[in-house]
C-alpha cells in the first residue's frame, strides 16, 4: 500500500484529504503543522507529501526546500497545495513536484497523486 504524508493547518481539509486517499487505497499519515515534519517524514517513510504552503509561522516551500536538498528524501514527490500563494518555478532545485490550487477537484488531485507516484516508482 502506498503512503501518503497530508500537512496542513486546516483540521477539515486534513480530514477529507485523509477520507478520499484512505477510500482510494492509500495509506495516510497527518499533520496539522509543520513542526514535527522531518521526523513524521522519517518515521512514516511516505512515497508522496501532500504539502501546504501556509502553515503557521512555517512556510511549506521551505520545508520542501529543506527536504530536496537531502540526499535521503529527495526522490520523494511533493505537490504543493495552497490557495492563495503560486509556488514559483516548478522546475528549480528544490522545487516541488507538482502545484495543485485550493479548493481542489478531487479527481485533480488522485490524478496529480498518480501521476507523481508513476513517475517516483
Amino acid at each position: 500500500m502506498r503512503r501518503i504524508l497530508a500537512v496542513d493547518d486546516d483540521k477539515d481539509i486534513l480530514d477529507i484529504i485523509r477520507y478520499i486517499l484512505e477510500e482510494s487505497g492509500y495509506e495516510v499519515s497527518v499533520l496539522a503543522d509543520g513542526k514535527d515534519f522531518f521526523d513524521r517524514v522519517e518515521k512514516f517513510t511516505p512515497d508522496l507529501i501532500l504539502l501546504d504552503i501556509m502553515l503557521g509561522s512555517l512556510d511549506g516551500r521551505e520545508l520542501c526546500r529543506k527536504l530536496k536538498e537531502n540526499s535521503e528524501t529527495r526522490a520523494i514527490p511533493v505537490i504543493l497545495v495552497s490557495a492563495s500563494h503560486n509556488p514559483g518555478k516548478l522546475n528549480q532545485a528544490g522545487a516541488p513536484d507538482d502545484f495543485i490550487a485550493k479548493p481542489f477537484d478531487i479527481d485533480d488531485l488522485l490524478g496529480s497523486i498518480s501521476r507523481q507516484l508513476n513517475a517516483a516508482a
